[in-house]
């Protein structure tokens, strides 16, 4: 039987701390499978042209559930601030936020959806496996079975996966590399190379923003006419180069300045000190090595996002992982590098530099 609590008792457990919030985060999966379909099902590139009624979004979208949980969809979006409403129930007019208008249309260039695309066909099923990760430290993603497939070879040999995996990498570091190529003076410097360099799109900006610098973009070899194309819509074919190789076998493109977006973070420790030594001895005297991460601040409290992105990297590489600002400079300084600094960008995001 269900005791009942003594006035003293309730006075108590009025004083308690608030559970909302272990029952908001421990119940996060909802409201992102909710972003996710919506993202999904290209509801906000509908909405996008005209506000529309419920019914108009279930029958465009095709939707074959009941009209109360079509309320509930896109009313969830609504109290997560993702859509705006005028009206209620069946005479409601739906219509993007601002945010959503700008990053989730998908005819936008601003469009940033490409890395949720990917979580909802991806990672939201491999996620499922973190605490099996945590046991044994092995990935959770497509070689969970136990191959020892090269991911990336993997994923490169069907073109749509390949298309999929570079949007979504151009989507989740596009508001960086804009702001890396407007913060950082790279009118001092000659030539780049952004090594894993996906579709060009780092390669892009710095480009379009500095007029007197050569770029190249450098990525396996199935990457090549994706980034190709990409830099042939920006009419930048005579001023960045595409190569392709191994990063991680094969000899990197020489330049004064040496950029990785996403890259080090997937690779183990000793992997990742291979890699910036070979970075170092490519480099000539006075060159630039920039990493573009979710850097993690040294105290380790504050940026959540790197902490799960390293978790992420768990899921894909098991002992892979982002870092801090001072394991770069370890790393670094190990190489030979003379001096390191730090560029905040968009998010939590940040450019961890080294000079030699």
């Amino acid at each position: 039987m269900t005791q009942i609590a003594t006035p003293e008792e309730q006075t108590k457990i009025m004083q308690q701390p608030d559970p909302s919030k272990i029952m908001q985060i421990g119940m996060g999966f909802w409201p992102s499978k909710v972003l996710l379909s919506a993202v999904k099902f290209k509801l906000f590139t509908v909405l996008s042209a005209q506000s529309l009624t419920a019914g108009q979004i279930k029958e465009n979208l095709q939707l074959k559930t009941t009209d109360r949980h079509v309320y509930d969809w896109l009313d969830t979006l609504v109290s997560l601030g993702f859509l705006q409403r005028d009206g209620l129930l069946e005479t409601a007019l739906y219509c993007n936020a601002p945010d959503t208008d700008l990053f989730l249309d998908k005819n936008k260039p601003s469009y940033i959806g490409g890395i949720l695309e990917m979580s909802n066909s991806r990672l939201y099923p491999f996620w499922a496996n973190l605490d099996d990760g945590l046991l044994t430290g092995q990935r959770q993603n497509e070689s969970r079975s136990g191959s020892n497939m090269d991911f990336f070879r993997e994923l490169y040999k069907s073109p749509e996966k390949l298309q999929e995996f570079v949007d979504a990498m151009s989507g989740i570091q596009m508001s960086n590399f804009v702001s890396l190529a407007h913060e950082f003076d790279f009118n001092n410097y000659k030539s780049l190379t952004d090594v894993g360099g996906a579709d060009g799109f780092l390669s892009i900006q710095i480009a379009l923003n500095h007029p007197d610098i050569h770029c190249t973009t450098f990525d396996l070899p199935p990457v090549e006419p994706v980034a190709k194309s990409r830099i042939a819509h920006f009419n930048l074919s005579h001023r960045i180069d595409v190569a392709s190789g191994d990063f991680l076998k094969d000899a990197l493109p020489a330049a004064e300045v040496i950029t990785m977006g996403n890259i080090l973070h997937g690779m183990d420790e000793n992997t990742k000190q291979e890699v910036v030594n070979k970075v170092y001895d490519i480099l000539p005297e006075g060159g630039v090595f920039i990493a573009i991460e979710n850097i993690i601040d040294n105290d380790r409290r504050k940026n959540t996002f790197g902490m799960l992105m390293s978790l992420n990297m768990l899921i894909e590489n098991g002992e892979a992982f982002d870092y801090t600002f001072d394991d770069f400079g370890r790393w670094v300084k190990k190489a030979g590098f003379k001096k390191t600094s730090s560029l905040t960008l968009a998010g939590p995001a940040s450019a961890a530099i080294a000079y030699k």
